[in-house]
This record gives structure tokens, sequence and C-alpha cells, in this order.
């Protein structure tokens, strides 16, 4: 769920901040003005359209504001009831359930996950050894994330949650459960079933019994609950002009809660060993222990990156740097974004929650304005300066370092590095933050960017596999400095293909196949980046979007990479039905563009959902290019058109909008339940 995708969200104009909700605050104070100041530029400069924060000392509400509007239409100011989806941070609560049954003495969490799930299996005969521990702390070496029918507008179906089992019975590991630690979302929807299984109640019931009730939290619901839908602050998508349905993450355990910031410091309290009544302070601490240290891992550098059990980071930069341990989670769905830390020596709690933006952006925001916390209180002297660099001064590079020269993979591409004179280029890093250009050695095994806040160097590991080592210190103006030290790239072997596998190969590469088993209230429709897969081939290497070719039909991950770059792994499996060449992806079938037949170019006509359930796909050519499209659309149907590069340009489920101009040369999908026909009338 942590991805960069806020990027694409657009700024609400009217800045107005949020009134009435100042808890034990003196005006115009340090923080207060820090605060207001972050909140202010995220608003102008960073895609926010709303935002809330609290922040909490020892059990008080010390600051509670915000900014933005929480109903345009009304004018209505975001104030502390407005609820926002939390994304991952919902994996906090999802472990303290865990953390929980432990405390009753009903779940080990070194015990293999089948004692308490009977009916997980999969392919993989090593899913034995997988322990709730390996889902909490990403150990478990499951490929990742199956997204599927799991971001859905207005629309709470739990088929995400009810195939999950059904879908891993098929699948592989990507590595020996324990091996490392990668960002795993599966992970947290597997412990959502375990505490189902265990306490024999619904997840949503679980949450609202033993943590929500106890903790007198009104605003914090999963979609499932039921609860007036107006609290939940509005979101927007660029290019639409309305505000858009109510997002529903229906993978409860890994990103499905919503909530506010005040109840998500009050929830922090728990999660601190402060709320010994709802979670033990052994199994508190327990959350906090080192777990990354367990496998391999980017040498211990300061980071962003450091998992515990649940938590992003145990010991996170820069709170670090003073001695002082302070613990983050962040989360990002569609629309909403969000980050919680918690400092549990001072008990001292921030969250922040956002439309739009990013969770990246609001976790600089609690790191500053935290750091303002403790300097008022003289927890620490003060506030050290943000790290300044230099223009690299490039030296000699031994030669023996030109043998980290060749192929490098990572999820979804592979690159050649070739170091020559001392110097090679890389694409873009972390989420198009970091952009492209070239790296100099400087010396100590390390080439810098031409700006000197990035370093890369090569290591090899105890599994004797050779990373490229990103160590990032990022600058956004306005909002500070973040520090991540990752592994990006993976090098690889040539892999040598047979002829027919060639010919197969190459005939697919540059081809594009689209989602067939999408719901049509699914967000992704407004990302065709989830829904249309481009595949480029590496022929002369035997790689297909980052994975080993194997056969000419089938090729398997082979990316083990540690922290944040190795997750989300994938198989690409084709196969052929009723003449159309099908790709399987993540146990989902996407349909190749050669197979999607023209739309109609007359007045009327008719499209009917077939029995499958599968969306219906088809091109606009010259005979139905800008002529105006009007659909109607049964109750449960929806319709998406895409230009010539891939770009929504309608979607009716977001803008409840039924007419629309056809793009040259792009697509139109339709989508609904088996038997549903849409009138499609062209003018």
């Amino acid at each position: 769920m942590k991805k960069l995708i806020s990027m694409l969200c657009t700024a609400v104009l009217v800045i107005t901040p949020m009134t009435n909700v100042m808890a034990e605050a003196n005006a115009g104070s340090t923080i207060e003005v820090r605060a207001n100041s972050i909140a202010t530029e995220l608003m102008k400069n960073y895609g926010v359209t709303s935002l809330q924060y609290a922040i909490m000392d020892e059990g008080k509400l010390i600051l509670s504001d915000g900014v933005g509007l929480h109903d345009k239409a009304s004018q209505l100011p975001v104030d502390k009831d407005s609820m926002f989806g939390i994304g991952s941070v919902s994996k906090m609560y999802v472990t303290a359930a865990t953390m929980m049954l432990v405390d009753s003495g009903k779940v080990d969490l070194d015990q293999p996950l089948t004692s308490y799930i009977k009916d997980f299996k999969m392919a993989d005969e090593r899913y034995t050894q997988i322990t709730p521990r390996m889902l909490m702390n990403h150990s478990s070496g499951l490929y990742g994330t199956h997204y599927g029918n799991s971001m859905l507008f207005d629309d709470n179906d739990t088929r995400n949650h009810d195939e999950l089992l059904l879908k891993l019975k098929t699948e592989q590991l990507k590595s020996t459960p324990g091996a490392y630690s990668v960002y795993c979302n599966d992970g947290f929807q597997l412990l959502e079933i375990l505490v189902e299984r265990v306490s024999g109640l619904s997840y949503s019931e679980y949450i609202a019994k033993f943590i929500s009730n106890p903790l007198q939290l009104e605003t914090t619901k999963t979609p499932l609950d039921s609860f007036n839908r107006d609290q939940l602050s509005e979101t927007y998508w660029p290019g639409i002009e309305t505000k858009m349905p109510v997002e529903n993450a229906n993978i409860l355990g890994t990103g499905g809660i919503y909530s506010t910031a005040e109840e998500l410091t009050e929830f922090a309290e728990v999660l601190m060993g402060k709320r010994t009544d709802i979670l033990s302070k052994s199994a508190a601490k327990a959350m906090q222990n080192h777990e990354y240290r367990q496998g391999i891992w980017v040498s211990e550098d300061r980071n962003s990156f450091n998992y515990g059990l649940g938590w992003d980071a145990v010991e996170l930069a820069p709170f670090s740097d003073y001695g002082i341990t302070a613990l983050t989670k962040g989360g990002d769905t569609m629309m909403y974004h969000a980050s919680l830390i918690a400092i549990p020596e001072h008990d001292i709690s921030m969250a922040v929650l956002s439309s739009g933006g990013s969770s990246i952006y609001n976790q600089m925001f609690a790191s500053n304005v935290l750091l303002e916390v403790l300097e008022d209180q003289g927890i620490i002297d003060e506030i050290k300066p943000d790290q300044t660099f230099t223009s690299p001064v490039k030296v000699t590079m031994p030669t023996e370092l030109t043998a980290y020269s060749g192929l490098y993979g990572t999820v979804g591409e592979t690159l050649n590095i070739d170091i020559q004179n001392g110097e090679f280029k890389l694409p873009a890093l972390q989420g198009g933050i970091i952009p492209e250009q070239s790296y100099v050695y400087t010396g100590d095994g390390q080439f810098t960017s031409p700006d000197g806040s990035v370093k890369i160097g090569f290591v090899k590991e105890k599994n004797d596999k050779v990373y490229v080592k990103v160590m990032a210190n990022i600058t956004l103006p306005g909002l500070g400095q973040m520090l991540m030290n990752t592994y990006d790239y993976q090098k690889l072997e040539h892999n040598a293909l047979d002829t027919a596998t060639t010919e197969k190969w190459a005939a697919r590469n540059g081809s594009k196949y689209y989602a067939l088993d999408e719901k049509i209230t699914s967000i992704f429709y407004l990302l065709p980046s989830m829904l249309i897969k481009n595949l480029t081939v590496d022929i002369d290497n035997g790689y297909a979007n980052g994975t080993l070719v194997v056969d000419p039909d089938n090729a398997k991950n082979i990316a083990q990479i540690p922290v944040m770059n190795g997750r989300d792994v994938f198989d690409l499996q084709f196969y052929t039905k009723n003449g159309a060449e099908v790709l399987i992806q993540n146990g989902q079938e996407y349909v190749a563009e050669d197979s999607i037949a023209p739309i109609f170019g007359g007045k009327t006509g008719i499209t009917t959902i077939p029995s499958s359930g599968q969306a219906r796909w088809y091109a606009i050519d010259s005979r139905s290019a800008n002529k105006s499209l009007t659909v109607d659309s049964p109750e449960s149907g929806g319709f998406a058109v895409y230009n010539d590069k891939g770009e929504v340009v309608h979607f009716s489920i977001a803008s409840k909008q039924q007419s629309t101009l056809l793009p040259k040369d792009g697509f139109i999908v339709f989508g609904g339940k088996a038997g549903d026909t849409f009138k499609i009338h062209l003018k």
C-alpha cells in the first residue's frame, strides 16, 4: 500500500484553517506556527487537498489542527471529527490484534501459520515454515500483494479477502521464509484471517470490541462498519472536477481502516505500552524489536526503514541522531495518506492524515514538528540544521570495480550498468524523487550524484547476490530532509533462450495486455498502469519485465531484494482463449491488445458482460473516433475511456456522467455483473 501514486493528486486552491480544535496549545506558539506553516506548504505545493494533524503528550492532546475543506460544496472546513483513510497504518491494528491474542495465550508468534489457518497452503512446500512473526516483519517470502478488486468506489465487496487463500494455493514463494524482510501486504491480510479464525469474530467486530470500544474511538471504522460516510473528508482526482465517491480499501488488515488524527494518537498509547488494559507492555515492546536484523538487510546506516513487528521503522532518522528511539508507520491508499510517529520513552505521538499528497510528505511533516516539541520540552538541546551537500570530486576508480558492470534487475525491469572511467548512469529512483542521472566515483567504493545528495555502492551479500545500494538524502522544499538507504537492483546472470522461446517472446515485445477481472467499481480504472500491462522483453539476456523467461509461455520472478524494491513481484503466464492471447499475473487475466475488436461505428448498439463476468474492451478506430458517446448503463455497470497514451479521459463511476467524446486510437472498457447489457449511442 505504500506507494508514490499520491503525487498525481492536485491541490485545492482554498486553504481554510480548522477552527475550535486547538487542545492545550498556546496561540502563536512555535510548535503551532511551525505545524501550520508546513501544512500550508503541503496544500500549496504538494498535491494535498485537506489535512489533519494531532499531537498527544503523556495521554493529553497538546495540538489538534488542520487545513483545507472537508466539503467544498458547503465550504465546511476540516475539523477534528473529519475522517480519513489511514492506508497501511492499518497494519498496526492487525499487528496489535494478533499481539493481544499472544497475550491471551491463543497465538505463538513462532509456530507455523498453519497451526491457526488450517487451510493455508501453497504450491511451494516451504510455506509450512511461515510463522505469524514473519508476516509482521515482512520476511514470509510471499510475493507481495494481491491488489485485485481491493480498492473500490462505494463498494465493500469482500472478494479479495475471500479469494486470497485460494489464489495462494497455486503460488510460489520468492525466498525461503525468514531469509530477509521486504515490504509485503499479503502477510497482513493473512494476519486478518488469523485473527478471525482464532477469535471466532469477523475482523471488523474484533477491532470494534477489543480496540475501538475500550478506547472510546468513535471514528475508527472499516468499510464493513456502519457509519455516516459524510464524515469522510472529500477526495479528488486530476482532470475530474467533482469529488470522488467514497473509497473503500477492502484489504482491511493491510490498509482498510478510517480514522482521525486524534484517535490515531489515542491508539498510539496502546502501541507504546501505555494502555496495559488492552495490550501488555511486553507485547508493545516486542513490536519494537529490530526484526530486520534477523535476515539480509542494507547495512545499518541512518534510515527511514528498519522493520519491527508492523512498524516501518523502529529506529527512525533523524530522531536516532539525538539518541531518541522513534517508531513510524506510513500508509497510502489511492486517495488518502497517513503517517504515525511514536516516541515511547517520552510518551509522545503525532498523526498526520491527508486527502491527496503522500505518506512520505506527512512523515516529514510529523518529524519536523516533533523535533520542535522535543526542543520545546528540553529533551533535545537544539534542532540540528539540514545536511548540506557539494558537487562531488571525482577520483581515480580502482579497476576491480569495473567487475560490477553488467545486467541488473528490479521488479518490472532490467538494465545494464556500464561503468566506464569511474562513471555510470541510473534511471530515476525512489518513485521519481531522485532523477535519472550519472554518478561519479568519489572513493570508498562509492559513486556520487551531481548534487552530492545520493551515493551509490555495490554490495555482495551473504546470499552471494550483488545489490546496488542507494544512500539518498532527499530534500523537499518547505518539508525538510528524509533519509532512505535501500537495495534497489540485483545483479543478474545471462539467461540463454532456445530458438522457439526467443521467437515467441520477441513477438510479444512492446505488446499491451488489458485487465479482464477487475470490478468496474475499482479505483484502478483511474490509474491505467494498474490495468494495462506493457510487456518489455530483453531478448538478448532472456528476461521480460524483470522476470526470468523459462519457456515460450512462462517467466518467473527472480528478484530477491530486501527492504522495499523487491516487493510485489510476479510471474508471467500466457495461454490462448477463444483465439486471443491471455496473460495471467497475480491470479488475474489480461487480454492482448491485438485481440481487442473495434467498437462499432454506427449510431446505436449494445454490448453485454459475458457469463464469466469479465470486462469488455473495445478499440476506438477511425469510424468511432471524435464521436460523442452516450451509454445507458445498468445499475451495476459502468465504463471508462482511455486515449492513445493510455491516460484515462472518462470514468463513469467516478464522474457519474454517461457521456463523453471518444479519442482517436484510444480504448473503452465496460464492466458490471454477468449478463449486464449496455445500450450505446454514438453521435
